[in-house]
């Protein structure tokens, strides 16, 4: 019988921060973002909030998200990833501790924008210090491992959440927000021993036996070409951003309140976006590997477009549970083959910062989209136009796909690692 030590120093470290990487990716997603949709409807109770400032509290978390996506460079030049994924989770669990004693919505509204802040400061640069540990016949495995985290939180969060609410009653929301709060502490914990900036740190190399993909710094069209690719691709990932949000926040109060369902029962669907999820990043981005990236972001948008449509028409249990289905096929497949796709038109620092531009859009329409949401929604939430609204927007998407250049290439291994659960 091997003994423990040996059969740990047969496997690689790089393993080691996958692992960890799926922690903070449920923390600071599945958690720190995904978990609002099911504590919302307690928490409105509680509070006596307004669907416009319900939409106001998501729209300030995806504000805070945003601030990040603009500071995480510079900050992880400075302090590097590790120590700005460790100082963002602690930033998500505080606020979230601090969210469970709020008495009032402008308290919440603050703490759930810092929380956003903590989410994006973790996030980005946990996708960055993945990349390095491997070599380019293991990171793209590497990286779905990690976006699992995604999918894990969301589906802990809709079992946890109706089980907590039915225990406490009115202050469930309360209790909620003080165990995901403890649980992104104890990450934080985790992270800062568990992760290394680089396997050099550890005198290790990468894992992997291929050796790392050589990039031409000069991909085939004109600058001015790009930059109309970059500007397509960015507008693509708004809608997506726009969209999503929207969703993401308000169907579990749409479950409850327009379609009559107890929230244990919105709770299991919801957790069926989370198991579904774990496919969607890696399945849509190989489908692109196979048929293009066109025409995977048509097929992406075609599937949001049912999604929400779907929830829109309000057909019954059965509608509703193929629109959540649909949804979490389909939520991850979007950031994938835009990361993609960006990695088949750039190289290099250019891609990084093509990249950058790209997730700023994306921030931007997951802003704004619970606030609008909330606005169309009215004094009594009824959010069914907002779900056609959004069917209109990704069919539209789907469309715009069309004029992306035809370019069938399997995607750099770099940019794979890149793509994240924005």
């Amino acid at each position: 019988m091997i003994a423990p030590s040996k059969r740990l120093r047969n496997i690689h470290y790089g393993w080691v921060i996958a692992g960890a990487g799926v922690l903070v990716l449920l923390s600071s997603i599945g958690l720190g973002r995904w978990s609002y949709t099911m504590i919302l409807p307690g928490m409105q109770a509680g509070l006596k909030l307004s669907y416009a400032r319900m939409g106001m509290i998501g729209t300030g978390n995806f504000g805070g998200y945003l601030l990040a996506v603009l500071l995480s460079p510079f900050l992880v030049r400075r302090y590097q990833p590790r120590i700005t994924i460790v100082v963002g989770l602690l930033l998500i669990g505080f606020s979230m501790a601090a969210m469970s004693q709020c008495r009032d919505y402008l308290s919440i509204l603050l703490f759930f924008s810092l929380s956003g802040i903590g989410s994006g400061l973790a996030n980005i640069p946990m996708m960055a210090l993945t990349a390095p540990w491997y070599r380019s016949d293991q990171r793209g495995k590497a990286t779905g491992l990690v976006l699992c985290g995604n999918g894990l939180g969301i589906i802990f969060a809709g079992n946890l959440i109706p089980h907590v609410n039915r225990l406490y009653g009115i202050n469930g929301w309360r209790v909620d927000w003080l165990i995901l709060g403890m649980i992104s502490l104890a990450v934080a914990v985790t992270s800062a021993l568990l992760l290394r900036n680089h396997p050099l740190e550890l005198g290790l190399e990468p894992l992997g036996s291929a050796p790392l993909a050589a990039h031409d710094e000069d991909r085939p069209g004109s600058e001015k070409g790009k930059r109309g690719i970059l500007l397509r691709l960015s507008l693509l990932y708004l809608a997506f951003g726009l969209t999503s949000s929207v969703y993401g926040t308000f169907i579990v109060t749409s479950m409850i309140h327009e379609y009559g369902l107890s929230e244990g029962t919105a709770g299991f669907f919801w957790s069926w976006v989370g198991f579904c999820s774990l496919f969607s990043g890696v399945g849509m981005g190989a489908l692109s590997d196979r048929i293009g990236r066109r025409y995977g972001l048509v097929v992406v948008f075609t599937i949001h477009t049912l999604a929400y449509a779907l929830a829109g028409f309000k057909l019954g249990a059965l509608g509703l549970a193929a629109s959540v289905i649909l949804f979490g096929l389909s939520i991850f497949g979007v950031p994938a083959v835009i990361t993609a796709s960006l990695g088949d038109h750039f190289s290099g620092a250019k891609v990084a910062r093509a990249l950058s531009i790209a997730t700023l859009f994306f921030a931007v329409g997951q802003t704004v989209g619970p606030v609008a949401a909330a606005s169309m929604a009215g004094p009594k939430g009824f959010f069914t136009i907002t779900y056609l609204a959004a069917a209109l927007i990704t069919a539209a998407a789907a469309i715009f796909a069309f004029t992306l250049p035809a370019m069938h290439r399997h995607a750099p291994p770099a940019s794979q690692s890149a793509a994240s659960s924005h």
